[in-house]
């Protein structure tokens, strides 16, 4: 298992590779070019940034056998996929803010995928070879909102509406690790990604014939049965997934004039 970080040390903005509390420095500037360099720095030299820049983040509605569906809803027999802005990517510890035109705003405990490198018309069969690696994520949605659009851009593109963990995972299997959420210290939400109705080889091909993908690219692959728990100012959040660990994000109400209402 291999954990990727990228931070700002000595006002450079780097990746390297997590050891406990110490960090191996990598050359180069891309997950296909790095080299690693043999200096290590101490985790508190450095600043943490979001693991990657991604120009677009692809996600996956209704992709568990063990969702409850809502009325009018029904399982999909190709992958429903919606993209969330990039603006939306917070960091662990970093506030969910509940903006003033919500009304209801839910989570959604989410494996994430990180494209490793360009590709178009991917095949099932070398999907894995375009896999940097796994982030946790929590797919923060304004349900009532969700409800009034036909599209789903902004109930889920609000800034702040994307916590990811600050390590990208190599080398480890995806198909069976757990999932849960668990809110104000209540767990919300269990399930398991062996539950994935399209799996993770089946995404990457699929979304590749629609659209290339680049790296840092992030692919959502939808959220287990149990979704959908409504949190409010105050709320603690924490997302876990096994073999990649937790995350943990505070509501906060906006009370910003220029928010709409």
């Amino acid at each position: 298992m291999i954990k990727y970080i990228r931070f700002v040390h000595k006002e450079q903005v780097q990746y390297g590779i997590l050891h406990g509390e110490n960090i191996e420095i990598l050359h180069g500037n891309s997950f296909s070019n790095f080299e690693k360099s043999n200096t290590f720095i101490n985790i508190d030299e450095i600043n943490l940034l979001p693991p990657c820049t991604p120009q677009k983040i692809i996600c996956t509605g209704l992709n568990y056998s063990d969702t409850i569906l809502e009325d009018g809803a029904s399982i999909p027999k190709k992958p429903l996929i919606f993209l969330k802005a990039p603006s939306a990517i917070i960091g662990n510890e970093d506030s969910i803010i509940k903006n003033q035109m919500i009304e209801t705003l839910t989570c959604e405990a989410e494996l994430a995928i990180v494209i490793g490198k360009k590709g178009k018309c991917i095949s099932v069969e070398d999907a894995d070879s375009y896999i940097w690696g796994y982030l946790m994520a929590n797919d923060v949605t304004a349900k009532d909102l969700q409800k009034e659009d036909i599209q789903w851009t902004r109930a889920k593109s609000f800034d702040t509406f994307l916590p990811l963990s600050y390590e990208i995972v190599g080398d480890i299997e995806s198909h069976n690790l757990e999932i849960r959420t668990i809110v104000n210290g209540n767990i919300v939400q269990k399930g398991n990604t062996k539950d994935m109705i399209f799996d993770i080889p089946y995404l990457i091909s699929y979304i590749s014939n629609v659209m290339t993908l680049y790296e840092g690219d992030i692919i959502l692959t939808g959220t287990p049965g149990g979704y959908g728990k409504v949190i409010d100012d105050g709320d603690t959040v924490i997302i876990e997934i096994e073999k990649l660990g937790s995350i943990n994000n505070t509501v906060i109400s906006s009370n910003n004039s220029w928010c709409l209402k």
